[in-house]
């Protein structure tokens, strides 16, 4: 991660700029997500894979997925 963070500042200009503003008490609780998805995106990136073998294909996988979903919205 780099050594300078979104302020929360800068989280709403940005929002601001990109059509979406803002409440006020927002800005710090965006800014803190913004940084750390950035830190996460960072760890992914130092990540060496190139020793990881392929995941095999599970055709059953979407539809135990689908399963999960809706026995949640029971």
């Amino acid at each position: 991660m780099s050594a300078v963070e979104l302020t929360a500042a800068e989280a709403a200009r940005c929002a601001l700029r990109a059509g979406l503003p803002l409440a006020g008490p927002r800005h710090a609780d965006v800014a803190a997500t913004a940084n750390h998805i950035h830190a996460v995106i960072g760890t992914l990136r130092d990540l060496d894979f190139r020793e990881t073998p392929p995941v095999a294909h599970a055709p059953h996988a979407a539809h135990v997925v689908e399963r999960e979903v809706s026995d949640a919205s029971l």
